[in-house]
């Protein structure tokens, strides 16, 4: 039960005869106000903002959009599960609710269990998440994994809340970079037979991590690659490095229970259609110039200092401006090759073309830049049917109880996050990288989340999943015929759960599908973290209370009917912190040490 959800269909209820008898203008849109807690929960249960968003639409009929919220709060008043209407402000219109529609919440919760929050969204648009696409060079840092965790988190929550997910890595495969790979490969090669190579020359990547390369290298070729210029031993070994170090990002992945349903080679853009004499970039360009969106042209130098490299010359531009970019953007480089941004647009036209209807791109901070341009872009190939949102993840710093922590030898300059995995372990990171929203910078301090304190969320939040599965262990030992199983809960007298504490859990629990939906549309998977953390932090502060006042203990021998209740209470609790916790890919664990 969504008790956000159902309100609103009260309220649209309340809207509706208004529209019938000319209070409000017939086909005005009922879908335009929200129903949210309070943000003061003094104030009640729920609260709206309708007769504010629709005061214009009634002037006619109410003076004032307080007037028109008194109007409606005497109709919900009568309400039998509203306790109380009360109208604040200019206009807001809080409701106090009654035990029996809570108890509701409780009693939905654990029939529905794992499905609690959980959405169909039928219609929804197949959604094409791609994160990570680090340049196949080398092992993952700890800036990638930012990026891994929230792409992984945010493509379960959408699948949460009910729509249909594909992962994607765009590899880069092709540029100088995947060159300079080669280069580097080759001279651990020379290594593996025996050479000394001495310092790793500036320019090539000098990490350890290559070594495996160089020697895997030498046992297939033997020292049949060192009788051959580059042109003719660079295609090989690029292509044996990139598979290797494809291999290791997948490691690196799996190690934080991350795996992608797809990889898609950048280099296959410019191999030949099937069928065709023309490229995946020259169809793209082709399909905008159709749509009278590419000409020749000049653009205006950078604003801020000229680059040495400018050149003022005639272009084949796109008219991104048209779809709300800066300026208009070039396609083709002064030797003719295509620009970076050709790729792009021709990358994001086959997910179109698979039938996508959104698309995300989480992307390092460093990628601002890219967002209008290729927005634009994907709007012009979609015709404006197919919306791409851009997620900018943040830099992470590391740190050892507070100080900045060295390089790695095995990346050679940078830590990789395998090492971080390793000393902490997946459940720590993935929380933490999910703790703050991803377009805030990230201080993870490797000694603080360890600690077992209320001081380090991903513990806290862990412990309160321990704790209620202790309380459910315990209830077995003293009441031993209590039905634990989630069905027979369901049918306790919650109407028996009249401590402040315990209400306040319920409406926490409550709060959950609103969560996960308001977090889904906006794409924001830390509010998922939030919101386990708050539910937790509200958990440990009641059963602390138990510690003082006996009577509030969830298990009581001697009154079995309200232990059931608590329990019940207990045991929607525990379905939804591991509802939450599964969406952000952390264990729950059943109890801790």
């Amino acid at each position: 039960m969504d008790i956000f959800a159902e309100f609103r269909r009260r309220f649209v209820a309340v809207l509706e005869p208004m529209l019938a008898d000319g209070r409000l203008p017939a086909g005005l849109d009922l879908g335009r106000f929200v129903v949210e807690p309070p943000r003061d929960a003094s104030h009640g249960d729920l609260s709206t903002n309708a007769a504010m968003v629709y005061a214009k639409e009634a002037q006619a009929h109410f003076k004032s959009p307080r007037q028109f919220a008194t109007v409606l709060a005497a109709v919900l008043a009568e309400d039998p599960d509203v306790d109380a209407a009360e109208v604040a402000g200019p206009g807001f219109l809080n409701l106090r609710l009654r035990p029996r529609i809570l108890g509701e919440v409780l009693r939905s919760s654990l029939a529905d269990a794992a499905g609690f929050g959980r959405n169909a969204a039928p219609g929804a648009p197949s959604v094409n998440i791609e994160f990570v696409s680090a340049n196949p060079t080398g092992p993952m840092h700890v800036g990638h994994g930012r990026g891994a965790v929230f792409g992984d988190a945010l493509a379960a929550l959408l699948g949460f809340a009910g729509q249909s997910v594909v992962r994607e890595y765009y590899i880069n495969d092709a540029g100088a970079q995947v060159d300079v790979l080669a280069r580097s490969a080759f001279l651990r090669y020379r290594e593996a037979l025996g050479e000394t190579i001495g310092a790793i020359p500036e320019g090539l990547y000098p990490g350890d991590y290559l070594k495996g390369v160089g020697q895997a290298l030498a046992r297939q070729h033997g020292d049949a690659l060192l009788q051959q210029d580059e042109a003719a031993w660079l295609p090989t070994v690029r292509d044996d490095a990139i598979a290797a170090m494809m291999d290791l990002i997948r490691d690196d992945l799996a190690s934080l229970n991350i795996r992608h349903e797809v990889f898609f080679s950048e280099r296959s853009l410019t191999a030949n259609l099937p069928g065709r004499d023309i490229n995946a970039v020259e169809a793209a360009i082709a399909d905008l110039e159709a749509k009278g969106l590419i000409y020749l042209g000049r653009l205006p130098p950078p604003k801020g200092q000229l680059p040495d490299d400018w050149e003022d010359r005639e272009q084949t531009l796109f008219r991104s401006t048209v779809f709300g970019d800066d300026v208009d953007r070039a396609l083709r480089k002064s030797n003719g090759a295509y620009t970076y941004f050709a790729s792009d647009i021709a990358y994001h036209k086959t997910k179109i073309d698979r039938g996508f209807g959104a698309l995300i791109d989480v992307l390092g901070a460093d990628h601002g830049g890219y967002v209008k341009r290729m927005t634009a872009a994907v709007a012009a190939l979609s015709n404006r049917s197919v919306a791409l949102d851009v997620k900018l993840c943040q830099l992470v710093k590391l740190l050892r109880a507070g100080e900045p922590v060295k390089m790695s030898k095995r990346s050679g300059d940078f830590v990789t996050l395998r090492e971080v995995v390793d000393e902490v372990g997946v459940d720590a990171v993935r929380f933490m990288m999910l703790f703050r929203k991803n377009d805030a910078p990230l201080d993870f301090d490797l000694e603080k989340v360890l600690e077992q304190s209320k001081d380090n969320p991903v513990f806290y939040v862990q412990y309160a999943h321990a704790r209620g599965r202790s309380i459910m262990r315990q209830a077995a030992t003293v009441l031993p015929d209590l039905d634990q199983t989630t069905g027979a809960l369901a049918e306790a007298d919650f109407a028996l759960l009249s401590d402040e504490g315990e209400q306040g859990l319920i409406k926490l629990i409550a709060q959950f599908p609103r969560v996960v939906a308001s977090a889904a549309a906006a794409h924001e998977p830390h509010r998922i973290a939030f919101y386990v953390h708050e539910l937790a932090s509200a958990f440990h502060a009641h059963w602390n209370r138990g510690k003082d006042h006996p009577e509030l203990r969830f298990v009581k021998e001697d009154q079995r009917d309200l232990s059931r209740a608590r329990l019940g209470l207990v045991g929607s609790l525990l379905i939804v912190l591991k509802s939450g916790l599964g969406i952000l890919g952390v264990n729950a664990p059943e109890e801790m040490r």
